[in-house]
This record gives C-alpha cells, structure tokens and sequence, in this order.
C-alpha cells in the first residue's frame, strides 16, 4: 500500500530482544523498564508494515519486548477484535489518537465505547487543524474545548489530552501556543509532550516537562539531534537519564512510548534498535 504521510494517516484514521534480519527476532523474558513505567510503542512508526499485516505486526512488537501499543487509526478492525489481538500476544493499549472530529458531540459516545472495549482509556488529540489555531485566543477556546471532553471523558474511566508538533513551540503574540494550552487547561487534560517535536519547535524537552509536573501522563520519547538528523532514540541530544528521572519522581507517568518516524532503518528494526537503546539507557 502506498505510505501515508503522518497528517494524511491521521485524517484517515524481559531480556532485550535483538534483530537478526527484518521481521526476525530472538526473544526472551522481557525486561522491566526504569522504576514501574511501562514501555509501549507508537503504531504509526510501524504502520506500513500494519496495512500490509497488522496481526503479524503486533506479534514482532511484542516479541521485542514492548508492552503496550498506541493505535493511530484501527485498520478496519472491530474493536473486540483488536481486544483480541492484543490479547493474544500479551499487550495492554497504551492510547489512540483521537481525532478531534471523532469527539464532537454526536460521535464522542461511539468513540469512548470503541475504546472502553479495547481497553483504552487516553484518548490523545494528535492534530488540530490549521484554522482552529491562528491565534492565542484560539488556543484558549481550545483549552476550554479540551477542558470540556475531559469531564465527559473522566465520566467514563478516561482521559483526554494533546500531542504537540513542532508550532506549539513557534511565538504567537508573543506567547508559546503550547504555555497557553497547558495553563488555560485542568490538570484532568494530558499534555502527550513528543520530545522530538518539541526540540524541532525549539524548545528544550526537559524544560518544558518541568514547567508541568504531573501532566505528562504519556510521554513520546523520539530523539533530536542538532548535527545528525538521522539520530534515534539514545543517539542525540535529548538528556535521557534526566527526562526519565522526572517522569518517575514528578511526571505521574503512566507510560513511555516510542515513537521513531524517520524511516531511517526499516520500521521493524527501528523500534527494535529503539527498545534496545532505552533499555541500555534504563540500565546505566
């Protein structure tokens, strides 16, 4: 099938495991990550290998080690069969991106049953389109939105919450998009902060998870690196040790979750080489 690029998919929507070629895995008890945070992995850094075999898919992402999955976008499958699947080979979900048009009144109940039944209960906005955010008072209509979908959310077991780009981090008037958001937000609304994404905006990672203890509910580890573009997780300038010591003693993290987009290795062996350096970090 044809590669989607992230906005389009989007809208359309243990010892250390090592690869010894594409889709090939030696694999044993799986590791516990630092402290009691639990490791999951972001489909969409796999998703072509999920349209062309999503269940095959989902048995070498747990055969690496992971322990969870965040979905973006289902693949046409019922949500008792996703259930199912997960499962079957011993994973948890970890979250959906949820676009903001399956939260509108009238699809929000559909959407919180379809995820209460895979066993989801983070409901991540991952995308706002363009003209919902011009200008600061936007973004404070969204804060208000997003304070409103959590109560319904939280009647339900769930959460609801936002993961950044890179212009949240970009002034707008004089302000970051991403500080108004957060402080005009309750702290029911997870702020998903991508690391990777955040550093491209501009903005230092760790910083920004300090200025909101107790917010990062989930957290997308992607790497940034200044001089080598092609960096993955553990290889660039992103302070790991430090990111997640803040998580476990200030964040209230439920989750760490990979994500890898820069097709760089092919997308099996990417999240593989992924899991393998987190692992060595949380070991060190």
């Amino acid at each position: 099938m044809i590669s989607l690029s992230r906005r389009d998919f989007l809208k359309t929507s243990g010892a250390v495991c090592a690869m010894t070629s594409v889709g090939a895995f030696r694999c044993s008890q799986k590791q516990a990550t630092p402290k009691t945070i639990p490791l999951g992995v972001q489909l969409y850094s796999v998703r072509s290998e999920c349209q062309k075999d999503f269940v095959a898919t989902i048995q070498k992402v747990a055969e690496i080690g992971y322990q969870g999955v965040e979905f973006a976008g289902f693949y046409e499958y019922a949500a008792p069969e996703l259930k199912q699947i997960l499962n079957d080979y011993g994973l948890l979900c970890c979250g959906s991106h949820t676009q903001l048009a399956a939260l509108v009144p009238d699809q929000i109940d559909a959407t919180i049953e379809f995820n209460a039944t895979i066993g989801n209960k983070y409901l991540i906005v991952p995308w706002l389109p363009e003209e919902k955010r011009q200008t600061i008072d936007d973004w404070k209509k969204l804060a208000e939105e997003f304070n409103q979908l959590a109560v319904k959310a939280e009647s339900h077991g769930m959460r609801v919450g936002y993961h950044n780009h890179d212009f949240e981090f970009k002034p707008l008037d004089g302000q970051l998009p991403w500080d108004v958001f957060a402080e005009n937000t309750n702290e029911n609304v997870i702020l998903q902060l991508d690391t990777g994404n955040c550093m491209h905006g501009g903005a230092d990672a760790l910083a920004t998870l300090k200025r909101y203890p107790g917010r990062a509910t989930t957290i997308h580890l992607k790497e940034y690196s200044e001089s080598n573009p092609d960096a993955i997780l553990g290889e660039g300038d992103i302070p790991w040790k430090e990111v997640f010591a803040f998580c476990e003693n200030e964040g209230a993290t439920e989750w760490y979750i990979i994500e890898e987009e820069k097709d760089i290795y092919p997308p099996l062996e990417a999240i593989a080489k992924c899991y393998t350096n987190f692992q060595t970090i949380a070991a060190s």
